[in-house]
């Protein structure tokens, strides 16, 4: 297994735990994951858009898996990934930054439109946490997004 920068300036192997911004990959997946799991576990007290925000969330951790696969295969060889991963990572931040806006905006309404009884409660309090979870993984991506963006200037 390859462990050195390729000529296209990505790392590839053992080298994509060690370089930034492919150090990213591991908070992208945990956080990303976490807003899977938070609003799949959510019941929904009525109707709402969480559609996306699932969509989203299972888009950019399944993309997010594979991408990481081919930078640890050594797949990332020719000039062309460095845009690649620019534009993959600058395509998950819009999509994640929906996402989190439309998650918090179904927050506040939770919050609004009923009286929190016990059960509303701990859906609320998911709910949150996934507004967080979702912020949290925006900003993991869009620093991702600048420093490969960084990367690709400089090679």
């Amino acid at each position: 297994m390859a462990s050195s920068v390729t000529g296209s300036g990505l790392p590839s192997g053992g080298k994509v735990f060690s370089t930034l911004p492919d150090l990213f990959f591991i908070p992208e997946f945990i956080f990303g994951g976490l807003v899977w799991t938070l609003v799949a576990s959510t019941r929904v007290l009525f109707t709402n858009p969480l559609g996306w925000v699932m969509f989203v969330s299972v888009f950019c951790f399944v993309f997010t898996t594979i991408w990481f696969f081919i930078f640890i295969a050594g797949g990332n060889q020719s000039g062309i990934w460095p845009a690649l991963d620019v534009a993959y990572h600058f395509i998950a931040v819009v999509f994640y930054l929906s996402a989190s806006v439309l998650l918090a905006y179904i927050t506040l309404n939770i919050k609004t439109a009923a009286s929190l009884s016990s059960e509303v409660f701990k859906i609320y309090q998911e709910s949150i946490a996934a507004v967080v979870m979702a912020f949290m993984a925006t900003l993991l991506y869009f620093i991702h997004a600048i420093m490969s963006a960084i990367r690709w200037k400089s090679s």
